[in-house]
């Protein structure tokens, strides 16, 4: 008896082993389908060199921290600024048979030469020149094209809001310059929001995603595109994050009709719902976003949307929250009519309201780049608002610099200000000339070793304190 049940017990075990060792996907198959159209990016550019770098070169990294500071200040008598390339590496996939080619925009931002290896397609393993036909900053999202004489193979996109929580994800890129590296994982979860800008709406995976897989495509089991892979945490493990495919395909899409990337505008400044707000509303949950206020003469005050309104749903999509419905305009285009559920005095109301455009400072379009005037110290470049720009965000005329370019590991990127930003004040006092705010910089700023900057970001207005040493 006991070795009939020692059988059958035996014969059990090796059944749900070869039942689990069956349910495991295999991934051999849209491995080696898809990775022909995965390329390689390298670019260059053109930077200033000296200090430290020049001298000490990859030593300092392997220094305590803030051991760096004290080099810099001792480079900084004995080298002079130079002229050197910088070279960065990422991914990025094809889309069409004629050489489109889709990245991210911080893999390919501000390079001189961008250069892609095709995987052998050129008939050579010699990368080739590839132009940048257009990127939009705010979904961090770039086109290239490259021109060679024969077809290549290409990706579709996929319907990443069909994707569930669990389904099985392919990612491959170019981790650490290992080129075509395949790695899988699960979908970890949607809509996630890692403050890295106004439309985050990422996709979470567990996928091995590193430094270099930036642009490369997350792939489901049927071998679509339903993400572009584009952030980690730095100090998490197993985590990364993509951009969903059907916010990545409405933007390529309008940059390779040759169209500047376009988005709808309400005219109101919006908030999250708490729980307590919904119970004084008479409302049975929290979710919908709060207006908080109005811009006279905007689309939602000619429609007659109210400050006070809680927005419950955009061309029947419910609103979670003020995120949900940013993203939710910014996906109509402007002149078209957005429906809108909102929640006034105990009760449900319909609004349509005629879209404008959203103009958002320091948005990428096409090829054409801000210019602005550098501030050193600071490690930022910027130029004064419009007043058009001041009329849209109801700024003050004695107030507004717009950030059109931060530099990595200068102070205003340790204090994480970012490109878009609005200086409004410095130490307090009102700044709209890069003159002004140099001289704040100046004679206080440097003299203290810190600046505080009032920040207006996506409506939002805040406080930054830059540290300058001194």
């Amino acid at each position: 008896m006991k070795q009939v049940f020692g059988v059958w017990m035996l014969c059990v075990l090796l059944g749900s082993a070869v039942l689990a060792h069956a349910e495991l996907p295999d991934f051999t198959r849209l491995a080696k389908d898809s990775g022909s159209a995965v390329v390689n990016i390298s670019t260059e550019r053109t930077g200033s060199a000296g200090g430290p770098e020049a001298f000490f070169g990859g030593m300092l990294r392997d220094m305590p921290p803030n051991i760096d500071k004290f080099f810099e200040q001792f480079g900084k008598n004995f080298a002079p600024q130079q002229q050197r390339k910088q070279r960065s590496l990422g991914s990025g996939f094809l889309i069409s048979a004629d050489g489109y080619i889709v990245t991210n925009n911080h893999v390919v931002e501000g390079a001189d030469i961008i250069r892609v290896n095709l995987q052998g397609a050129t008939g050579k393993n010699d990368s080739i020149e590839a132009k940048l036909v257009g990127a939009d900053a705010e979904t961090d999202i770039a086109l290239l094209k490259v021109s060679v004489k024969k077809d290549l193979p290409f990706l579709k996109f996929g319907d990443s809001d069909a994707l569930q929580v669990g389904e099985w994800l392919l990612a491959i890129g170019n981790p650490f310059g290992l080129d075509h590296t395949v790695t899988a994982g699960i979908l970890s979860a949607k809509g996630r929001n890692i403050q890295s800008g106004a439309f985050d709406n990422f996709l979470q995976t567990d996928a091995s995603i590193n430094p270099g897989n930036s642009g490369g495509p997350l792939l489901n089991m049927k071998g679509e595109v339903v993400g572009i892979n584009t952030a980690i945490i730095a100090s998490g493990q197993g985590i990364g994050f993509a951009i969903p495919s059907t916010m990545a395909k409405d933007i390529t899409d309008q940059i390779k009709s040759g169209k500047k990337v376009s988005r709808g505008w309400l005219g109101v400044t919006i908030g999250d719902l708490d729980e307590n707000g919904a119970k004084a509303l008479g409302l049975t949950q929290k979710s919908g976003a709060l207006i908080a206020d109005v811009v006279a003469g905007d689309p939602a005050d000619k429609a007659g949307v109210q400050a006070g309104d809680i927005v419950l749903s955009v061309q029947g999509k419910p609103m979670e929250d003020s995120a949900a419905l940013l993203r939710a305009i910014a996906a109509l285009s402007p002149g078209s009519k957005a429906q809108l559920v909102v929640w006034r005095d105990g009760a449900r109301k319909e609004i349509s309201v005629t879209l404008g455009e959203r103009k958002t400072a320091g948005q990428s379009q096409g090829t054409e780049q801000e210019k602005g005037h550098a501030d050193t110290p600071l490690g930022i470049a910027v130029r004064p608002l419009s007043g058009e720009e001041r009329q849209r965000m109801n700024i003050d005329k004695s107030k507004g610099l717009l950030i059109v370019k931060v530099e990595r590991g200068k102070p205003a990127a340790e204090a994480e200000l970012m490109e878009g930003d609005i200086i409004l004040t410095a130490n307090m006092k009102p700044v709209n000339t890069v003159e002004g705010l140099a001289a704040i910089v100046k004679n206080e700023g440097q003299k203290r070793g810190a600046l505080m900057l009032q920040i207006m970001r996506h409506g939002e207005t805040g406080f930054k304190t830059v540290m300058l040493g001194k």
